[in-house]
């Protein structure tokens, strides 16, 4: 595989369904998007089923997949432990780590908003952290919690307990969220009234029903300490959503055991990631990580992720924006950001790649349809373009060219296999 010269763009959250505000067009085919398209007519296209069929994944166990590791045995850690690696936050085996969000909600525990608006400033995050930190007492005197937050509504914690190693067979607090095997899979709420839930132990150990104990604590009087925090007079002052509560998910207590992505794939691979699900993901697979300025740095991206490849067989890049356009319901705003992804990101990629034999794959980890508001099992599409791979007439990178794509139907697991085949002929 040393000959392989591939950059492999993941854009969270792309695909999406027909929607009224765009006359019945997804965003994908609403946008203008000259450089994907140009990358389409010359490559084939497909669909993806990035978990499995009908399963609305979470970003971090559909990265893993779409990178070729499936963890269908049930061994998967949960995204918790992959966010706190993420954040080098202090883990060891036996502590409990959880994805969380602040949230706001009513007096009744209604969620008002998952993501608390989601403009949260780094500031405002490590006040309310501290002040849990500091202020929470659980009923068991061996038991202990630390909180990092990471980017706007994000934060992870880590339970620990002196006298024992927590079980992660519990549920999650957060509504929106189940735990299947270890993954988390994204509920259908179709708009109703959503609650904080309370944590169960999922096994009769004791384990278990100290972890769920507390989760169940530390939310309860987590609400009780925020209700007048500072921090959320402030934000109601201002018009913004309060930080009132954190709702937890996704419970993991032990470090990921797998193949080096390197080996596994016989080639050297490179990331250029920004969130802390990305980073954690790269850290366990030992991905070489390269820095390329901030979220929505699409220029830099493309030029670094162009001259990484220098060093590299292949680069993989995640790119954030679509997904929150899908969970806010804006397709207009999805639209416009996929042409800023075209214009800003791929624009500059091609240029940069323009005397090098690269091949460029492009797809998503999930769909999450503005009309769902979350993400779906929804099928992604899947585009493979370079000189050595046989054009088969798409013409956009769309959803419905991929659904007629040579390429068919793959799992998440097999694109990056099938993607390095196709450019290796």
């Amino acid at each position: 595989m040393k000959d392989v010269r591939l950059v492999y763009v993941l854009l969270d959250g792309v695909g999406d369904l027909p929607h009224p505000s765009l006359n019945d067009l997804t965003p994908l085919e609403a946008a203008y998007t000259p450089n994907l398209d140009t990358l389409a007519r010359n490559g084939a296209m497909g669909n993806v089923i990035s978990v499995g069929r009908g399963i609305a994944p979470q970003s971090d166990i559909a990265v893993f997949n779409m990178l070729g590791y499936s963890f269908k045995d049930g061994s998967y850690v949960g995204r918790g432990v992959v966010e706190s690696i993420g954040c080098n936050i202090d883990f060891r085996e036996g502590d409990l780590a959880l994805r969380a969000n602040f949230a706001s909600v009513d007096d009744n525990l209604k969620v008002v908003d998952r993501r608390a608006g989601r403009v949260i400033s780094i500031e405002e995050a490590k006040s309310v952290c501290k002040t849990l930190s500091d202020k929470i007492r659980f009923s068991d005197d061996g038991a202990s919690v630390k909180l990092e937050p990471t980017i706007a509504h994000r934060v992870v914690i880590r339970f620990r307990h002196d006298n024992m190693k927590l079980s992660d067979k519990i549920t999650n607090t957060d509504p929106a969220y189940d735990k299947v095997e270890g993954m988390g899979i994204a509920k259908t709420v179709n708009g109703e009234d959503i609650y904080v839930q309370e944590s169960r132990p999922q096994e009769d150990t004791e384990p278990a029903k100290v972890a769920a104990r507390m989760l169940n604590e530390f939310t309860t009087q987590a609400v009780q300490l925020l209700k007048d925090h500072p921090v959320n007079r402030t934000r109601i002052a201002s018009g913004k959503k309060p930080m009132n509560c954190i709702l937890a998910r996704d419970s993991g207590n032990r470090y990921p055991i797998v193949e080096p992505i390197n080996k596994k794939y016989n080639m050297i691979i490179g990331g250029i990631v920004d969130m802390p699900v990305e980073i954690g993901i790269s850290k366990v697979l030992g991905i070489k990580m390269f820095q390329a300025g901030d979220i929505t740095d699409y220029e830099k991206k493309a030029s670094v992720a162009a001259d990484a490849l220098k060093s590299v067989n292949a680069i993989y890049v995640h790119i954030k924006g679509p997904d929150e356009f899908g969970h806010d319901g804006d397709a207009k705003g999805k639209k416009k950001n996929i042409e800023d992804i075209d214009r800003r990101f791929f624009g500059t990629l091609m240029e940069n790649l323009n005397k090098m034999d690269a091949n460029v794959v492009v797809s998503g980890d999930h769909s999450t349809p503005c009309i769902k508001k979350g993400h779906s099992d929804d099928p992604v599409p899947l585009l493979v373009s370079g000189s050595r791979v046989k054009q088969d007439g798409s013409a956009r990178f769309t959803e419905k060219y991929a659904k007629s794509g040579k390429l068919g139907l793959l799992m998440g697991v097999d694109v990056l296999p099938t993607s390095i085949q196709l450019v290796s002929q």
